[in-house]
């Protein structure tokens, strides 16, 4: 079964540039994981069909399918009270520009150094708001992934939509190829 810490590993994975260079110890610094916790993200991608190990690279449609498909169920975050962090969901880009929200507190995920104020949103990993901030691509895909998990019908539709284009963007003409392997 897939986990949290497994689709954050293969988030991340998806905005790497340099498709072939990547090393799995540095993959782990960047995002706050051990590189043990790479690994075994990896091995059970790639016995769901998620990622191709030959190639170095994620299953761009599979993954997309599985988050838009079922983040709300196996991903359902915790939530809790007002705290101090980082916008996610609708409240942080690329959602935040097209969605205008009547929530007085927006979902955040918790970090003391935060400059909002919201409801807490567990992260997909602690590591989150960390990483994101050196990764904006990162951050974006985290944020749409939460507003899979979280939103309503309309904030899911339109998480669905910037996340096939993101995915789509990302993966490039692999896009399409490394849905066969």
């Amino acid at each position: 079964m897939l986990e949290p810490v497994d689709v954050y590993v293969l988030l991340k994975l998806a905005c790497e540039q340099n498709i072939d260079r990547w090393v799995q110890s540095e993959l782990a610094y960047q995002i706050g994981v051990s590189p043990s916790v790479v690994n075994r993200s990896l091995k059970k991608a790639e016995a769901l069909k998620l990622y191709n190990p030959a190639r170095k690279q994620i299953n761009a449609r599979a993954l997309e399918e599985a988050l838009v498909h079922g983040a709300r169920y196996f991903l359902a975050p915790k939530r809790g009270g007002e705290v101090r962090g980082i916008p996610t969901a609708w409240a942080a880009p690329p959602l935040d520009q097209l969605i205008v929200s009547l929530e007085s507190l927006p979902p955040v995920w918790p970090d003391p150094m935060g400059d909002h104020r919201g409801l807490y949103v567990e992260p997909l990993h602690p590591s989150a708001p960390k990483a994101a901030a050196r990764d904006h691509k990162f951050y974006e895909l985290l944020a749409l992934v939460d507003a899979l998990r979280l939103g309503g019908p309309r904030e899911r539709a339109l998480a669905e939509q910037e996340l096939h284009r993101r995915l789509r963007m990302i993966g490039g003409t692999e896009h399409e190829s490394t849905a066969a392997n």
